[in-house]
């Protein structure tokens, strides 16, 4: 199978699903000519032309709100926040316009719309373009909310996204654009089913429960134990709402040990949300240990390449919260 990058995998995934319904249109800040702040979309401006790929105001406010009321009248829009930072100007119409407008008219109306931004840190781009405030978007009723860690992941579940009738918030780690990974070819319409996990590693020993930029550090952590005879799971929950919790429990129960890790802080963070599922479920009394929860520290993001680095979760951190587990 060819290998692709990350970014490939999501400008690939909007640009075919674009061929197959002109009902679908790419809206956002630098989309267009420029290409996409991460060049993500480089190419779809002069295949599509600006009716379909249209660069807006710098307005998130404005972008968000115009995609919930297009969706509603049956386009499929695509919007892209520059920063996930930035969704913090566009949570009026995204909280109490997009998520909601369904429930309110009864069914009647749908919101198929796709918020696309890049979120996380390790750019040098500071604290106020570097945050990952997936929890946020997780505690609102009517958004879905999809963290890909792979390109075939990327591709597959924006896809799906694209094609849901719900509103999809769907975050690309920017540490990830550049990495690459298998995807099939074009002509291959594959889909991943929102609300699947995905077992990365199997395991018997540990699992360690985590989306996004922290998985191939779990894998990396995964693999030095094997060298010892220590077998641990790493699961992708890929999809953050919906969650599969059936594969979350069906792990904890096999090997006793759950350690959920995560870039964003720690506190508030989505990993006390899992911790709670596995808690109240019968999940409890096959634990060998209290559930762990190792996330980012409660701090701005730093300029320092430096402390940037020692926020977030690493492979040492992970390291040594499987030993106090173990």
């Amino acid at each position: 199978m060819r290998e692709i990058t990350y970014a490939q995998a999501i400008q690939e995934a909007m640009s075919e699903e674009m061929r197959r319904d002109q009902n679908i249109m790419f809206m956002g800040e630098d989309i267009g000519v420029y290409g996409g702040a991460f060049g993500v979309s480089r190419g779809m401006f002069e295949e599509f032309g600006d009716k379909r790929v249209r660069d807006t105001p710098i307005t998130e406010l404005a972008i968000t709100g115009c995609a919930a009321g297009a969706a509603m009248t049956g386009l499929r829009p695509i919007v892209e926040i520059m920063f996930s930072d930035f969704m913090t100007l566009a949570m009026e119409q995204l909280v109490n316009q997009a998520a909601k407008n369904r429930f309110q008219f009864g069914g009647q109306a749908a919101v198929p719309m796709v918020l696309r931004t890049p979120g996380g840190s390790g750019t040098g781009a500071a604290e106020q373009h570097s945050q990952s405030l997936e929890a946020w978007v997780c505690h609102v009723p009517g958004l879905k909310v999809v963290i890909p860690s792979t390109p075939y992941d990327a591709k597959g579940l924006l896809k799906a996204a694209i094609r849901d009738n719900n509103p999809v918030v769907f975050i690309e780690q920017k540490l990830l654009y550049r990495t690459k990974g298998e995807v099939p070819e074009p002509g291959d319409d594959y889909i991943i089913e929102l609300g699947k996990a995905d077992i990365k590693r199997e395991g018997s020993d540990l699992t360690i429960i985590t989306y996004g930029r922290m998985v191939p550090r779990a894998l990396e952590v995964a693999e030095a134990f094997s060298q010892k005879g220590t077998s641990i799971e790493v699961i992708d929950i890929r999809t953050l709402v919906p969650l599969d919790t059936e594969a979350l429990i069906s792990s904890a129960k096999k090997t006793g040990r759950v350690l959920i890790v995560h870039e964003a802080c720690q506190r508030g963070g989505y990993g006390g949300e899992i911790a709670g599922l596995i808690a109240d479920s019968e999940a409890f009394f096959y634990l060998d240990a209290p559930i762990k929860r190792l996330g980012g520290l409660d701090v701005p993001i730093p300029y320092n390449p430096n402390l940037e680095a020692q926020v977030v979760p690493t492979v040492e951190s992970i390291t040594k919260a499987v030993n106090e587990l173990l």
